[in-house]
């Protein structure tokens, strides 16, 4: 199999009808701050134990098609002794990782952030294959505000995104290329589409400039909203419609994918509007989720970190997992969220 084909394949993998990707690959602050609000103590131990509780749920694989990993989910061992990657693909769920250093503040630019992590990625990269990842992923944050964003900040994330997705597919693994729109300001929605469709057409014109097969790689972005502190919320029909309008100005039909994050919406919220956009038609590329704290919030908070509740916690994860499931078919209702 060529490498053209052996990405196109691991693409069609993580689209796999009525399936979405788990995002558990929480950086060390982020992890700690979840786990504190909760009282659980961020150790090594008690990371690896939340997220083998997360792999092992039985019958994820029939809602999951891929997860992400945290660097150091995917050196640990479970309690068994296998590698976290042999659980998920016991499950049929891919395994990837995030291999950006984060996002931070641009020199001169306030207000702005820009993802580092660029030096020594090929090597990285080659390491994570044999480690059994597939596909990878790289997020860039652009922010709403007076005079934000400007045009150097979308550049400068634009051209990290296309070559972190160009060393990705030469090391065989599927990029997921992460612009995420922020949701903080009071910015109406009409300004959040105006930004994103900005964003997303500076990012494939690095793209193409970089060479990356656009077969070989998925879009992962947020929903067209409302700023969280504006008055106005726009409802589900209208944030559909935006979306999708900003998505066929954006995004070209060579995509196979597109993943949506959850950026801050709650779980139950997040999985309505992913059913609101994926009730539409005639779509040229095929839209799931890629939800971090909007598949696992429930599990975690019932968890709690103790062991006594790993059936209840994937209990809950599993019943998230379905929804959202339902949602990217367009089918899920009252009916399924009050199926838990």
């Amino acid at each position: 199999m060529s490498l053209p084909d052996a990405l196109e394949s691991t693409v069609r993998a993580l689209l796999a009808p009525g399936k979405g990707i788990l995002a558990a690959d929480e950086s060390f602050p982020t992890i700690g701050e979840r786990f504190k609000e909760l009282g659980i103590v961020s150790s090594e131990d008690n990371r690896r134990a939340y997220r083998e509780m997360l792999f092992t749920t039985s019958g994820l694989g029939e809602f999951i098609s891929g997860a992400i990993l945290f660097d150091e989910t995917i050196r640990q061992d479970s309690s068994g002794g296998a590698p976290m990657a042999r659980l998920l693909e016991a499950q049929g769920i891919v395994p990837g990782i995030k291999v950006d250093a984060g996002a931070v503040p641009m020199p001169a630019f306030a207000g702005e952030r820009i993802t580092t992590g660029l030096d020594g990625l090929r090597e990285r990269l080659a390491e994570y294959r044999k480690m059994g990842a597939r596909f990878t992923k790289w997020r860039a944050v652009i922010a709403i505000g007076d005079g934000l964003p400007t045009g150097a900040c979308t550049k400068a994330n634009a051209t990290g995104l296309a070559l972190f997705a160009a060393l990705s597919q030469e090391a065989g693994l599927v990029p997921i290329v992460e612009p995420e729109i922020l949701m903080n300001g009071d910015h109406g929605i009409e300004r959040c589409e105006e930004v994103a469709t900005a964003t997303l057409r500076a990012v494939f014109g690095a793209l193409v400039r970089q060479r990356v097969s656009l077969e070989g790689m998925l879009l992962k972005t947020g929903m067209v909203l409302s700023g969280e502190d504006c008055t106005r919320q726009a409802g589900d029909a209208e944030m559909a419609e935006a979306t999708l309008r900003c998505f066929r100005r954006g995004v070209p039909a060579a995509i196979q994918g597109i993943v949506f994050l959850s950026g801050g919406q709650g779980d139950v919220e997040a999985t309505r509007r992913l059913n609101a956009i994926c009730a539409a038609k005639g779509l040229p590329w095929k839209i799931t989720f890629s939800f971090g704290r909007a598949l696992q919030d429930a599990a975690m908070k019932t968890w709690g970190g103790s062991p006594k509740n790993i059936s209840a916690a994937q209990h809950a994860l599993l019943h998230r997992a379905r929804c959202n499931g339902l949602a990217v078919r367009g089918s899920y209702g009252e009916r399924a969220e009050s199926a838990a």
